[in-house]
């Protein structure tokens, strides 16, 4: 394993991580600013943000700061009550794709969707195998725009609590199921973001990571699993603040060849977003050389 005690060269922000300070949003441009102040050289920035930001103006930051990414959050929600809505999440993911093309991303990672309508309250229907199909003739339909843009594309299982609403994958064994179906040549056009917050608790992962290989481990994400979440979405944990031994998992991410960047994705709306952000970033570098 790399030992990333003595500096944080492979400590990517996720800039969600730092969305908000005194629970006021923090623009993406000054997150930018204060990650290159810091010598934190690499981030994945959220869409959302950089619409805000402006691709252009968000890109030419990030080049004259010098910054890496290591992925681009996010594309995904093909599932949709009808065909036109099916048509425009695709249209959406042809547009996150090349979103990530302009801002020189090494992968789009994917939060596939959930029952059609949940998120917004209310579920089309209650078939989940039936949204799981539709997950897999979205990535499908979108796959070779991504392999002509040179784009790989990233699956994210998310930890089954948010299966109904944001994302019915939710194992390692699911998400590769479907890159070996739709990339049975092992290209690396598909491939997974292994977050620990999602996948900690499975006692297949380290066998899935192994299968995976190095050529579908696209992104790795960490934080930590506080024993008293208070919410289920944004409270996640500070590294060394939880129950995921991040240490060992990223030893079996890496023992597959994985030598990118631990990427710090915290959604923390009691905690970390009520913080100043260069506090918050300061942590970030600190518990990455210590727990990660």
């Amino acid at each position: 394993m790399r030992d990333f005690s003595q500096d944080h060269r492979w400590l990517s922000i996720n800039t969600a991580t730092v969305r908000q300070q005194h629970g006021r949003d923090w623009p993406l441009l000054d997150i930018l600013d204060a990650c290159a102040r810091l010598e934190i050289r690499a981030v994945s920035p959220w869409r959302d943000q950089v619409h805000a930001a402006g691709l252009k103006e968000t890109a030419r930051t990030i080049k004259a700061h010098g910054l890496e990414l290591s992925g681009y959050c996010r594309g995904g929600m093909f599932t949709t009550a009808d065909d036109a809505g099916f048509r425009a999440a695709l249209d959406d993911n042809r547009r996150a794709v090349d979103e990530a093309c302009e801002l020189g991303a090494p992968c789009l990672v994917l939060v596939v969707g959930g029952l059609p309508g949940a998120l917004q309250g209310r579920a089309a229907h209650k078939d989940i195998g039936a949204a799981r199909q539709q997950v897999t003739d979205g990535i499908a339909a979108l796959l070779p725009y991504a392999v002509e843009r040179r784009m790989p594309l990233a699956i994210e299982p998310l930890h089954p609590m948010f299966a109904a609403d944001r994302a019915c994958i939710n194992t390692m064994e699911q998400a590769l199921d479907v890159c070996d179906l739709l990339d049975p040549q092992r290209s690396g056009a598909l491939g997974v973001a292994v977050d620990v917050f999602h996948t900690w608790w499975d006692p297949k992962l380290e066998a899935q990571i192994a299968r995976a290989g190095r050529e579908r481990l696209l992104a790795f994400h960490v934080c930590d699993w506080r024993i008293e979440t208070r919410d289920l979405l944004n409270d996640r944990g500070m590294m060394g603040d939880g129950v995921i031994d991040l240490r060992r998992i990223r030893g079996w991410v890496e023992a597959q060849g994985f030598d990118g960047h631990s990427e710090v994705e915290i959604f923390s709306t009691r905690d970390w977003w009520q913080r100043d952000g260069e506090t918050t970033l300061r942590t970030c570098i600190e518990r990455h050389r210590a727990c990660v």
